[in-house]
């Protein structure tokens, strides 16, 4: 957390983490105008927020696009604020919040993209497969991931209870095995008002013994749903992880403590 700490303690980070709050997913060349700040400089301060992990960066053909990652910050606040300070701390916020709301225009407030980083001690082929094979699927997310995985082709989110019900469904967009995996999410298929579906990235990296999965959810169609995949994305997530490093999932569902700490 050392790392963590010496890069938030800058002023001029602070800065550049508060515009990658409000919009993610920025070229190096959209904070520096934002911030009337030389490009030798920003690319200082960004790769000391990279190297602390609050900043991801992700290529898009020949630009960099930089993405807000919340996993350090979050860890500061699992370690420091307990489970009796939280509904306290979380009743204030959500006064401070609403206060800010009436204060706000009725504008349309634009729902950043969510990127999230993990480390995993597997192979790249390894983590293609959890991610793609429907009983690996079913055993770290409680559903059954079903597609052939080709470019076109359809998947369902179907529940592992022995219902069948699904929950997402959408469409591949790209599959580059075992690198990267391009997927529509619609969440609610059966809508009476259809919306445009979000789209979730899935990139491999590997190095040595090790890859960097980073997932990217972006079209989000509201604050709420960038709510519950912010929530929802690390506890699958840190269920697949156990799955490939220990042969297990996590002792209890890790999505349920986010609902008992609610």
């Amino acid at each position: 957390m050392d790392s963590v700490f010496k890069a938030l303690a800058d002023p001029t980070r602070r800065l550049l983490l508060d515009r990658l709050r409000e919009h993610n997913g920025q070229t190096l060349r959209e904070l520096c105008e934002r911030l009337d700040m030389a490009r030798q400089s920003a690319t200082q301060h960004l790769d000391i927020l990279v190297g602390a992990n609050l900043v991801t960066v992700v290529r898009r053909g020949r630009e960099r696009l930089h993405y807000l990652n919340p996993t350090p910050i979050h860890e500061i606040e699992e370690r420091w604020i307990s489970g009796f300070d939280r509904p306290r701390l979380q009743a204030i916020s959500a006064i401070k919040h609403q206060a800010e709301e009436y204060a706000m225009s009725n504008a349309p407030t634009p729902v950043p993209d969510y990127v999230y980083v993990t480390y995993i001690r597997a192979s790249a082929e390894q983590v293609w497969q959890a991610l793609t094979d429907a009983d690996l699927t079913a055993r770290y997310w409680g559903h059954a991931n079903v597609s052939d995985w080709q470019p076109g082709s359809a998947w369902e989110h179907r529940r592992a209870d022995g219902s069948g019900k699904i929950d997402v469904v959408g469409r591949v967009l790209q599959a580059e095995p075992p690198t990267r995996l391009v997927i529509t999410f619609d969440d609610a298929p059966d809508a009476e008002s259809p919306r445009e579906p979000s789209v979730v990235t899935f990139l491999v990296e590997p190095h040595h013994d090790i890859v960097r999965l980073t997932v990217t959810h972006e079209n989000l169609p509201n604050q709420e749903m960038l709510g519950g995949i912010s929530a929802g994305w690390p506890a699958v997530l840190a269920n697949l992880k156990s799955l490939l490093e220990t042969g297990e999932v996590l002792p209890q569902a890790p999505w349920e403590m986010s609902r008992a700490h609610t």
